[in-house]
C-alpha cells in the first residue's frame, strides 16, 4: 500500500497510531533506540525521499515519529487514555516538527480532544496539523467533528489518520473542507496539502490576530 501511495507521487505517508503492534503491552512489543522496528521505513524513506509519520511504543511513551532519509523525530502522546495511564506516561513538551515538506503538527489520538494541542503547535509555526489515532468505530461521528474544529479552528489543513476498524481518515483543508476521506476498511487517500490556501483563509479571517490571550 505504502508502494502505491509514493506510485501516485505522495510525498508523505502517514500510519494510524501504534500501528506495527496495536496496544499490546509485553515487552517483546516494545522497541528502544536506535528503533529498529522502523529500519524497513528508514529504507524506504531512503529511496523514494519520502516523510512517514506514525506512533510506536517505547518504555512507558507512546511515541509519535516523524522519519525521512535522514532524521527521525520523535513526539510523545500528550494525554494518555482511561487504561493506557497504567502503561504510558504523558508526554512533557509540545512542538512542531521540521521537515523539508514544512513544519509538522503532530498529534495522537486523545490528544485531539484538547484543542489547546493543535493551538500550541500553531502558534509554534505549524504548517499543517497529523493526528494518528485509533479512535473506535462507535465514536467515529465524534472523530470527524474534532477533525474538522482543529482545521477550522487552527485555519491549516489537517492529516487525520484513523486505524481501519474506526474508520474515516480523512485529509482536510484549512477551511474544513474535507479532501478525501476513507471508510471503514483496510484504504488509502491521497490529497494535495493547500499551504497556499492555508494563507488565504488566515488572510480573509484574521483569527491569530485578533486572539486576546491576555483576557483567556
Amino acid at each position: 500500500m505504502a508502494r502505491e501511495a509514493l506510485r501516485r507521487e505522495a510525498d508523505i505517508l502517514i500510519y494510524p497510531e501504534l500501528f506495527l503492534t496495536g496496544f499490546c503491552y509485553e515487552n517483546g512489543m516494545q522497541d528502544s533506540p536506535p528503533f529498529p522496528s522502523l529500519d524497513p521505513f528508514r529504507a524506504l524513506a531512503r529511496e523514494h525521499e519520502c516523510l512517514i509519520i506514525g506512533s510506536f511504543c517505547s518504555g512507558r511513551q507512546n511515541l509519535g515519529f516523524c522519519l525521512d532519509a535522514e532524521s527521525l523525530e520523535l513526539r510523545p502522546k500528550i494525554h494518555p487514555f482511561d487504561t493506557e495511564k497504567e502503561h504510558f506516561d504523558g508526554g512533557d513538551f509540545v512542538s512542531p516538527v521540521a521537515t523539508r515538506w514544512g513544519m509538522v503538527g503532530l498529534e495522537i489520538c486523545y490528544d485531539l480532544r484538547f484543542p489547546e494541542v493543535a493551538r500550541a503547535l500553531a502558534l509554534q509555526g505549524a504548517d499543517f496539523l497529523v493526528t494518528v489515532a485509533q479512535f473506535p468505530a462507535a465514536r467515529r461521528a465524534q472523530w470527524r467533528a474534532l477533525c474538522l474544529a482543529r482545521a477550522i479552528e487552527n485555519q491549516m489543513p489537517h492529516l487525520a489518520c484513523n486505524w481501519a476498524d474506526g474508520g474515516a481518515s480523512l485529509i482536510v483543508n484549512a477551511r474544513g473542507e474535507v479532501q478525501a476521506e476513507a471508510g471503514s476498511e483496510e484504504a488509502m487517500i491521497v490529497n494535495e496539502v493547500d499551504l497556499a490556501g492555508r494563507d488565504a483563509v488566515r488572510r480573509e479571517i484574521t483569527c491569530f490576530a485578533d486572539r486576546r490571550p491576555e483576557i483567556y
